[in-house]
């Protein structure tokens, strides 16, 4: 499914890690550790094909999910309209299954602008759903959810890895879900790179 060889990223020209090497196959979930401002960010988004790394390979499905810091909602659009607008570009499965599975079906015609930020966040981890993408690329994925809403996701990500498919995750919080694999990337960091300075935090 994934394959990280000799990766080495940067944020704003500054080299963050290098020599990242890890593979994922169907069915695995991957959480990424590590402090702020250690490069997580970055290596997600060359991963996704967001950015490019500065060095190294990475061998992934043509076409990847992911959800970052930003929702990538369309705020004038209502919570039904935005999982169809996804739907549409991805090919992928009806909006029914992903209403459900994050308890939005009551919110399916309020706009998205409306929504409170765990709405938000919710709305934003059923877009994964609808894409039909079998890699899903994650960046702190329950940030402004609460328990039983992380429950939701939990459950959410189990079905998804159970069909097949497959997650890199980073998060600050144990999920619980006994068959992860966990990947500290401090040893990636790059040589010459301090602690996590205010300037690294920023660039994450």
């Amino acid at each position: 499914m994934l394959q990280v060889s000799n990766l080495s990223v940067a944020r704003g020209g500054m080299t963050l890690l290098c020599g990242v090497d890890f593979s994922l196959s169907a069915g695995q979930v991957l959480v990424l550790r590590g402090a702020n401002g250690l490069g997580k960010t970055s290596l997600l988004r060359c991963i996704a094909g967001l950015q490019d790394p500065v060095e190294g390979q990475i061998t992934a499905p043509e076409t990847v999910a992911y959800s970052g810091h930003a929702d990538g909602l369309k705020g004038q659009m209502t919570v039904l309209e935005n999982l169809a607008f996804w739907a549409s570009i991805y090919h992928g499965p009806s909006p029914d299954v992903a209403l459900d599975a994050y308890d939005l079906r009551a919110l399916a015609d309020r706009p998205a602008a409306n929504l409170s930020a765990g709405q938000k966040r919710r709305l934003g981890l059923a877009r994964m759903q609808v894409s039909g993408c079998a890699l899903w690329v994650m960046d702190e994925p329950t940030v402004s959810l609460d328990a039983h809403n992380v429950a939701l996701f939990r459950a959410a990500l189990d079905r998804h890895v159970h069909s097949g498919g497959a997650a890199v995750i980073t998060t600050h919080i144990d999920l619980e879900i006994a068959s992860a694999q966990l990947l500290d990337l401090t040893r990636f960091k790059a040589r010459g790179l301090s602690g996590s300075s205010a300037f690294e935090e920023a660039l994450e």
